[in-house]
């Protein structure tokens, strides 16, 4: 009989003491995921709590804590993750894309704002035909060390997906030895909530079907988890109860979408674009959305059979409100060195002009209260109008204002935060006829109404007919052939919102690369008015432009005639 060697023995040990550790793990664990969204590079903190700095101390708090107890983290993005804040926008994304690479964020989708700034460079819409009109956005993809995601956003005329240099429609990661799909998805109207010039060849399939047939490609690669991370969203108030959809607007386009998917195939929707919280199941999706600007994160913890894959329980967390000074999960929340790095260098870069003093003061808050006819919403269209030769303005003053102006003497960076687009002027003409299609058209939409200055229109419902009256600054009413002279912001007048697409040229309104941004041309008119301003004076009678029902009959229609 052979006996074994001093050798072979002490490799026998070894091999079944690796499996004795191995045999030793729990047969379970958790898998925590934290979604994000709208980011807007909201790099540091403002005026109190959030910013990716604070963001960055949290995420590694669950990973210590997954680390001890044998678990996994997984960190996604909604979309919307660079444009917003002077800080990023000064190196178009770049810092903030650096941040989350700090923070090793898995996966990220696009959202409407990831095309904001068209070309590499100063440049906020292609203007020759070297400009690339997603060159900003393609660099910042190629820097990500995560993939971005865009499952239904294909070209126009090949009808294929749009793909660049780590730009998916999916990725399948693993986690604990089990397989996870993450889908990314945007809203139907993202395309019309960026410069349409930087969009012009593409276009946004509808949600559910992207979703269904990229869940069951990721399911047959042996995905035992499917997120999607969805640049569109809805809205709750109460979020105690995950099925409790008592509180949630229930036409919510990521609630349709949920409802429209087969059972069983997704199992979380991280959401976005709507700025609002979730943390709900719907159709047994569980749906997650943090606001905006890293106030708040979403987190949901599931309970995964190690050697099945399979998902035994799942819990659904409130958004996680972003404190300083507070400790999470019974340990202290100290920002990521690294993150706080590059924030504290984007800050310090916009710093000069962040605190550039447009030499005006306010004497109070101007606000969005009574929207389109807001203090600061005829702020910014009185601005325009009173700075142009033109016989009326159009302003994009719901989405386009992100924010009050404060009181106190006004800074360039206060005007920035509340208004970040390089919006260029565009001026053309329309008839009287078209523009009583416009604001037909926006008065139905209620709640997206555009900001007017130099016409008052008056719009109401005869017998389901929806009757336009339009007065110029004299009172006099403008007839349909009447021509009238307009300035407007390049956002608009290339489809923006979908405010302007029905009146449309063929070939499009004519773009002036030479005349100013919008921005520039706000702050010559602020620097030039006599301190301080009053925003009551903003907010008078006097000043409404829009006279109209709050809601509409569905059976009121516009006629031309």
């Amino acid at each position: 009989m052979i006996k074994p060697t001093t050798t072979l023995l002490a490799l026998v040990a070894l091999l079944a003491a690796g499996c004795a550790v191995r045999d030793s793990r729990p047969d379970t664990f958790t898998l925590t995921v934290v979604g994000s969204n709208d980011v807007h590079g909201e790099l540091a903190a403002r005026d109190g709590p959030g910013g990716l700095e604070t963001f960055s101390g949290y995420v590694n708090v669950l990973r210590e804590a997954r680390k001890d107890d044998g678990g996994e983290l997984l960190l996604i993005d909604a979309g919307d993750m660079w444009q917003g804040t002077l800080a990023s926008n000064l190196n178009e994304g770049q810092a903030t894309v650096a941040a989350f690479n700090a923070m090793g964020y898995d996966a990220a989708a696009i959202g409407n704002h990831e095309f904001d700034f068209g070309p590499v460079g100063e440049k906020a819409i292609p203007e020759s035909a070297q400009d690339d009109p997603r060159g900003a956005l393609k660099q910042r993809a190629r820097e990500a060390r995560f993939p971005l995601l865009a499952a239904n956003l294909h070209e126009k005329a090949s009808g294929e997906r749009w793909q660049s240099d780590n730009v998916l429609p999916s990725v399948l990661l693993s986690r604990g030895g089990i397989q996870i799909g993450v889908i990314g998805i945007m809203t139907l109207r993202a395309l019309e909530a960026t410069i349409a010039a930087n969009v012009l060849d593409l276009v946004v399939n509808p949600l559910a079907p992207a979703i269904e047939a990229e869940a069951r490609r990721l399911r047959n690669r042996g995905a035992d988890l499917v997120i999607v991370t969805s640049h569109a969203g809805g809205r709750c108030q109460s979020f105690e109860d995950p099925d409790d959809l008592s509180s949630c607007r229930a036409e919510s386009e990521i609630f349709q979408v949920a409802r429209a998917l087969p059972p069983g195939l997704v199992d979380q929707i991280i959401a976005g674009h709507e700025h609002q919280g979730l943390a709900h199941r719907v159709n047994g999706i569980v749906i997650t959305s943090a606001f905006s600007n890293t106030r708040a994160f979403d987190r949901v913890d599931y309970r995964v059979d190690r050697a099945s894959g399979k998902i035994l329980s799942q819990k659904v967390y409130p958004p996680q409100p972003i404190v300083s000074d507070q400790p999470y999960e019974g340990r202290p929340v100290t920002p990521d060195p690294a993150v706080v790095a590059i924030a504290r260098q984007a800050t310090a870069d916009a710093e000069a002009l962040k605190n550039q003093l447009l030499g005006v003061r306010l004497s109070g808050e101007f606000g969005l209260k009574g929207s389109p006819d807001s203090a600061l919403g005829n702020l910014f269209s009185l601005a325009l109008y009173d700075s142009l030769d033109v016989d009326l303005v159009l302003q994009n003053v719901v989405g386009g204002l992100r924010q009050p102006l404060p009181a106190g003497e006004l800074t360039y960076g206060d005007l920035f935060q509340t208004f970040p687009f390089d919006n260029r002027l565009v001026l053309f003409d329309l008839s009287g006829r078209e523009l009583r299609r416009v604001l037909a058209s926006e008065a139905k939409r209620g709640a997206r109404t555009v900001g007017i200055a130099g016409v008052k229109a008056a719009i109401e419902c005869r017998d389901d007919e929806l009757v336009v009256r339009i007065t110029d600054s004299s009172g006099a009413v403008i007839e349909d052939d009447d021509t009238l002279s307009v300035g407007t912001s390049d956002y608009l007048a290339l489809g923006g919102a979908n405010v302007l697409t029905a009146i449309i040229p063929e070939g499009g309104f004519a773009i002036d690369t030479s005349l100013p941004l919008v921005r520039d041309i706000l702050i010559d008119w602020l620097s030039n008015k006599t301190s301080p301003l009053d925003p009551a004076t903003f907010a008078t009678a006097e000043l409404q432009n829009w006279f109209r029902p709050e809601v509409f009959p569905d059976s009121c229609e516009f006629s031309e005639q």
